[in-house]
């Protein structure tokens, strides 16, 4: 049997944490000895991963625990990590590669700080970002000059949405008022309305449906309202007061197989009363016998 604290104290014996984080990935991908799972993986299995991690992040920051977050963002750069080791591994790059780019990029990005160009307001900053990486994409010999691009493909749809509209929005393509926005949800639901009234083509709702939600995604960006995070409150509303509604059924030895719609219907505005008088925690409270943090400690 292989004397596995000698080779780990080897492994882990670095002086810089990210070198010994390294040295463990080199391992796990080395085809003499290393891990079986890691070795067969490669960018593309890989990437479900690393989105995952990012959600996990932003779940932990949503949540204010900081001790998870420390974990989390662990965990994201693991994935970092692994990628780079598998580029090391086909001589495209390595993690100082990737390093070296990002510190590059942020000092490039920012004149204002790194040079002697004048940006004194957030907006200035921003309007400067973009221009930089548009420059930067035509240096790369991109032929895309449209304004909508580097919007990336992989991005959650309903984000990928506000940030077409808000670059269209960057050179006129825009309302001029919240009400022009509302009159033209108006006229994505009433055409909505016509497919459902008609031959309820299943394509054809597709399309209805993702006119609305685009509309509402400029919405949001005409508001300056996250879309994202407005859908995951709302995400949260809901499974409250559904579980509200299941631990008030359960009290009574029943389901919500065993109610009626109008009991739960009841049920419902009985929490939405809750949330109004004491607060969100006190539904909580009602439907899980936890508070919100409770709730939320993993």
């Amino acid at each position: 049997m292989p004397d596995t604290k000698t080779e780990f104290e080897d492994i882990t014996g670095a002086e810089l944490p990210i070198e010994r984080l390294r040295a463990v990935m080199a391992k796990l991908r080395d085809p003499n000895g290393g891990c079986p799972w890691d070795l067969e993986q490669d960018f593309s299995t890989i990437a479900p991963y690393t989105i995952e991690e990012a959600y996990e992040v932003a779940d932990a920051i949503q949540r204010g625990d900081m001790g998870e977050l420390k974990d989390e963002l662990g965990d994201l750069l693991l994935q970092v990590v692994f990628h780079a080791r598998m580029a090391e591994e086909q001589n495209s790059f390595d993690f100082d590669d990737v390093a070296d780019a990002i510190t590059t990029k942020m000092i490039r990005r920012h004149p204002h700080v790194f040079a002697t160009e004048d940006l004194s307001t957030p907006e200035a900053v921003k309007v400067s970002w973009e221009e930089t990486k548009a420059q930067e994409r035509a240096e790369k010999g991109s032929t895309d000059d449209s304004a909508l691009a580097g919007v990336a493909l992989a991005l959650p749809a309903l984000s990928r949405a506000e940030k077409l509209s808000k670059r269209a929005a960057r050179v006129g393509f825009t309302w001029s008022e919240v009400s022009e926005v509302m009159r033209d949800l108006d006229e994505e639901v009433a055409e909505l309305q016509e497919v459902i009234d008609g031959d309820g083509d299943p394509d054809k709702l597709e399309d209805e449906v993702g006119d609305i939600l685009f509309v509402v995604a400029n919405l949001a960006r005409m508001l300056k309202v996250d879309p994202e995070k407005a859908l995951r409150r709302s995400n949260d509303k809901f499974d409250r007061r559904f579980r509200y509604v299941e631990r008030s059924l359960l009290s009574q030895n029943r389901n919500v197989t065993d109610a009626e719609l109008t009991e739960m219907d009841a049920l419902w505005t009985e929490a939405k009363t809750i949330e109004k008088t004491q607060g969100t925690d006190a539904v909580w409270a009602s439907s899980t016998g936890l508070t919100t943090k409770e709730r939320n400690t993993p």
